[in-house]
């Protein structure tokens, strides 16, 4: 058997499908609009207990039609089940489409029709969920959560809330060279920790309950990372586009190549051939 996520059949969902915006809200110098709107990932049946928001769809993203499923959403889900929840969340992204450029998404944190058609996604999620936390990845995410939190909904929003670096922060700082990738990744899981323990007694009703277990100061080890549920992806997807190991690239000669082109290859470990 295979389990599978059903999509947005049920309102409010459906409806917030239906109307969602374009390229006359998302500017395409700044956003990926030509690969088309990436929603959420996790449970719209009334179960999530932790609401994650992250920042906007990648390459991975693109091709599964939801959000946090690469190597980001591996440390992700490691997160949730050190919090005792594997199944009961609910994750969305502060943009639905991807950045494009370094000052895309910065450029459009305060876009009003932006704001409002996701502050339409987060009323819904906490009308129809018993979230208890919420979880943003990054200060885009951090924006996102604080613009909403100025609604009248957000105001009566009374559980915990955690701020935390974005999950591939450590790569992301290092890459320029500036930032020794060991210091970022101290950094990051530093961070994490605090959060670990800010969060682990505010979740009454986990998955399962777990003691907690902090991350270490060097960087991931497989305990810290936890697999993409079959569940949370549509029906019929191949399982390693859950697996560890990365499958989808950006490529081009120039930037407008690399922009309309996504490489997929099966991972040459998981070949059957």
């Amino acid at each position: 058997m295979h389990d599978f996520d059903p999509g947005y059949a049920h309102e409010p969902y459906a409806t917030l499908v239906r109307s969602h915006p374009g390229p006359e809200v998302y500017p395409p110098a700044d956003f990926r609009v030509e690969w088309g709107p990436v929603f959420h990932r996790g449970r719209l049946d009334g179960s999530a207990r932790i609401l994650v928001i992250g920042q906007d769809p990648a390459a991975h993203e693109a091709v599964t039609r939801r959000i946090l499923v690469g190597a980001a959403g591996r440390r992700v889900q490691g997160f949730l089940v050190k919090l005792g929840i594997d199944t009961g969340y609910v994750m969305v992204n502060t943009f639905l489409y991807s950045v494009y450029g370094q000052s895309g998404g910065t450029a459009h944190a305060h876009d009003p029709a932006i704001a409002d058609y996701r502050h339409a996604w987060l009323d819904a999620l906490m009308e129809h969920n018993p979230v208890e936390a919420v979880i943003a990845f990054g200060g885009l995410a951090d924006t996102a959560f604080r613009t909403w939190q100025a609604t009248p909904t957000g105001r009566r929003y009374r559980g915990a809330y955690q701020h935390m670096l974005h999950p591939t922060y450590p790569e992301s700082a290092s890459s320029s060279g500036s930032t020794p990738l060991a210091t970022a990744m101290a950094k990051l899981l530093a961070d994490w920790n605090t959060a670990l323990e800010a969060l682990h007694g505010a979740i009454v009703r986990p998955d399962h309950a777990r003691p907690l277990a902090p991350y270490g100061s060097t960087g991931f080890t497989p305990a810290d990372l936890a697999a993409i549920p079959e569940a949370d992806l549509p029906a019929g997807l191949p399982a390693w586009m859950r697996s560890a190991e990365p499958w989808a690239r950006r490529e081009g000669v120039t930037a407008g190549e690399k922009r309309a082109t996504i490489v997929v290859e099966v991972p040459e470990s998981l070949r059957p051939f």
